[in-house]
């Protein structure tokens, strides 16, 4: 008995001893620099951060431990019907058609161009295979997929960075593929890192622009914000291509920013997994429909598409919560042009012209104006 206890005294302590260089060790493991260069306005020299001063990018913890004890989040279904569509080998000229694929991936075609922004066609979005899994097929069949000439990579999270999608993207078109700095390391096969402000010419009059957003980074726990987060602008002669990415609304000048570019006829703009918590409207790390037509307005877009939403569940609104907000938003503002549509519908988009302006409205006042019953009972 005295040999038992002996032993199992001493199990309990190498087991202690092993948890604690696993606490020391495994994070320091996990950690992975992507990127080393001068700091800068948004660079310490070791990791990222927005320059903007918000320091409110990661759901806080109470969200992982309620979904981890009770998971009290609006019901979502397990598979949605989705009829995909066959795109043209190409659109030539200034027409221009986008369909989304789901999630923030859409397959952009124009100038004789076909752009994918944030490709993932997998079914889950995580590390080693977990994560949430997708409740709606993509909108394309990965073997129904125009030649790609270029990509847009925002950042690395594991639903924008999709490894698996842009091996086989990269091994079947060789694209040109448009990131921002380090996560090129991550990705593995050649592609163009640079930093906000940074231009990658396509052919003669088009170039993308890696613009600033307000996000963060991590694939893992210990590596946060070793690489950088981006929006883009894409400069073609019949109106720019705006793409979000994944972005909270922080000072919201990164909209500025990218309206300065040139006039924007379409943006892609990020409307869903707003909500950690019952009744919230945005996050630190994701804006809702009322941010979003802030955004669509300050970029003086002709056209939008509403993505990042209805395709993985990432939180707490409901699978159309963020269409139906973003069009009682977008009453409330008196606004026209920015619409959520079904996954896998192409899209026409009409040639450039002046968007009608609207008055400035405050977000206070859109709020106001959304406090109504309808709006109330979404969640």
């Amino acid at each position: 008995m005295r040999r038992l206890a002996g032993f199992l005294a001493g199990t309990v302590l190498w087991l202690i001893v092993a948890v604690c260089l696993a606490i020391t060790i495994v994070p320091r493991f996990l950690d992975h620099i992507y990127y080393r260069g001068p700091a800068s306005g948004h660079f310490d020299g070791e990791r990222f951060f927005n320059p903007d001063g918000a320091d409110d990018v990661r759901p806080g913890p109470g969200f992982a431990l309620r979904y981890l004890t009770r998971d009290d989040r609006p019901a979502w279904p397990s598979r949605v019907a989705i009829a995909p569509s066959k795109p043209a080998p190409r659109v030539e000229g200034r027409a221009m058609v986008a369909t989304w694929v789901g999630h923030a991936t859409v397959l952009v075609q124009t100038e004789g161009l076909n752009i994918l922004t944030d490709p993932v066609w997998s079914d889950t979005v995580g590390p080693l295979g977990f994560g949430p899994r997708r409740v709606a097929a993509p909108g394309i069949r990965f073997e129904d997929l125009p030649k790609i000439d270029l990509v847009l990579v925002s950042h690395n999270h594991y639903d924008h960075l999709d490894l698996a999608t842009l091996r086989r993207l990269w091994e079947r078109d060789r694209p040109i593929i448009v990131t921002s700095l380090g996560n090129d390391a991550v990705m593995g096969f050649p592609a163009k890192a640079l930093d906000w402000g940074g231009r990658v010419a396509v052919k003669p009059g088009v170039e993308v622009v890696v613009t600033r957003s307000h996000h963060w980074d991590s694939r893992w726990f210990a590596d946060r914000n070793r690489a950088l987060w981006s929006s883009f602008v894409v400069r073609l002669p019949g109106g720019n291509l705006f793409f979000a990415g994944d972005t909270g609304a922080g000072d919201l000048g990164w909209a500025d920013d990218a309206a300065r570019l040139g006039p924007v006829r379409l943006a892609l703009i990020p409307i869903g997994a707003f909500r950690f918590e019952a009744g919230q409207m945005a996050s630190g790390s994701h804006i809702g429909p009322v941010d979003a037509v802030e955004v669509f307005r300050r970029l003086g877009a002709a056209n939008a598409i509403g993505v990042h939403w209805g395709t993985f569940r990432l939180s707490y609104d409901a699978r159309d919560t963020p269409p139906k907000l973003l069009a009682a938003t977008m009453r409330c503002a008196g606004l026209e042009g920015f619409h959520a549509m079904p996954i896998g519908a192409p899209r026409t988009i009409p040639p450039l012209s002046t968007r009608p302006s609207a008055p400035a409205i405050s977000r206070d006042a859109l709020l106001r104006c959304l406090d109504t019953p309808a709006v109330r009972a979404l969640r």
